[in-house]
């Protein structure tokens, strides 16, 4: 899973970023001070990991991983070549999904590139500028299909929808608020990998005192909350400044951080949890002496597709499936035990895995 942080100058992205990642990206009170997007690959915290590697002995754990974009602060007219001009988008043209760092806190020592604290001005600048960029590459695709259209009759359709589309951006609006008409056409707005056809999480970066009720008594995270609900979106409540701290700390001392804060999980925790909401992704899981591995999949993928995860080998020789869940397996205290209680299913080619399956494929090439 691939997700671009997005947001104005100086509203917590780069501070967020680093403590994600712990990749040092530069965090200062002035704008523009990322200048080249950072990458960063987190591992998906998952505490079943832990526990069936001891069982199996495992020598190694693999997590399944998320990779974070962190792109330039955008302002105002970026489109037009303001600020650093939006020159990095291309950079999350191949993300899953959009993660909008948006600024609800109030401190004068941070300067806001528009002079005042005002989240949904901040969202709307933003998404306009999204706007623009998508309207420049479907300019250029609309030139260039129209050229070719006049030899090729079979891109008719592929040019009425490109046209559909700039005149749903030209009205301001968002590429996802288009309905497709058929799944031809979806698949074909999807290939076109638009800013704004991409899911969107909003972060609400507030201060270290609106965190314990989860921004409940924030009005800037109230009217977040109401315009991302309007929009279909997901917001998570996240205090940058808190979670660079806490990226410091050892797991116990993370733990302990969190509880004095009256914390249950952390902002990664959330974004990790609201992402695979957002996305319809879950993690099923494979363990033995050699090593203990979660595999991310789309809910609904069946046996031989979530087989293909690990090696294409194992979907096109799939034979059946055998599968446990994970604390089935943990109860019952060994493989043996738990296929001698019959909690191991057998199952074929039309199984649709579920969250937290400890699977062993067989296949045959």
């Amino acid at each position: 899973m691939k997700l671009g942080i997005v947001g104005l100058p100086n509203v917590g992205k780069s501070t967020l970023f680093n403590s994600l990642t712990k990749a040092g990206a530069e965090s200062a009170n002035y704008p523009f001070c990322t200048i080249d997007p950072n990458v960063g690959v987190v591992p998906v915290p998952d505490f079943r990991l832990g526990l069936l590697a001891n069982m199996y002995n495992s020598r190694k754990i693999t997590p399944a991983v998320i990779e974070f974009v962190d792109i330039a602060g955008l302002v105002k007219g970026a489109s037009k070549g303001e600020g650093l001009g939006n020159q990095f988008l291309a950079n999350i043209r191949e993300v899953d999904a959009i993660v909008h760092v948006v600024r609800c806190f109030d401190d004068s020592n941070v300067v806001h590139v528009d002079g005042s604290v005002d989240p949904i001005r901040d969202i709307e600048t933003i998404n306009l500028e999204l706007v623009f960029a998508d309207l420049e590459v479907l300019e250029r695709r609309i030139s260039k299909t129209a050229r070719s259209a006049m030899n090729d009759k079979s891109l008719a359709s592929e040019l009425k929808t490109l046209k559909k589309l700039k005149e749903v951006l030209e009205e301001g609006k968002e590429a996802k608020t288009l309905v497709p008409e058929d799944e031809d056409e979806e698949a074909f707005i999807a290939s076109l990998n638009l800013l704004t056809d991409k899911p969107v999480i909003y972060a609400a970066n507030v201060a270290e005192d609106d965190l314990a009720d989860d921004g409940a008594s924030c009005p800037y995270v109230q009217k977040v909350r109401e315009f991302a609900a309007a929009e279909g979106s997901q917001v998570f409540v996240i205090c940058a400044q808190i979670e660079q701290e806490i990226a410091e700390l050892d797991d116990d001392e993370k733990k302990m951080f969190l509880e004095d804060l009256g914390l249950k999980e952390s902002g990664l925790e959330k974004l990790i949890a609201a992402s695979y909401d957002l996305l319809g992704l879950i993690s099923y899981l494979t363990a033995g002496e050699q090593e203990t591995r979660a595999w991310t999949i789309r809910k609904g993928t069946k046996a031989p597709q979530a087989a293909g995860k690990i090696h294409s080998d194992f979907e096109r020789g799939f034979i059946r499936a055998e599968v446990v869940n994970y604390q089935d397996l943990l109860d019952a205290g060994t493989y043996a035990a738990a296929r001698e209680k019959g909690l191991i299913g057998l199952e074929g080619k039309d199984y649709v895995v579920k969250d937290g399956d400890v699977i062993l494929f067989r296949f045959n090439v």
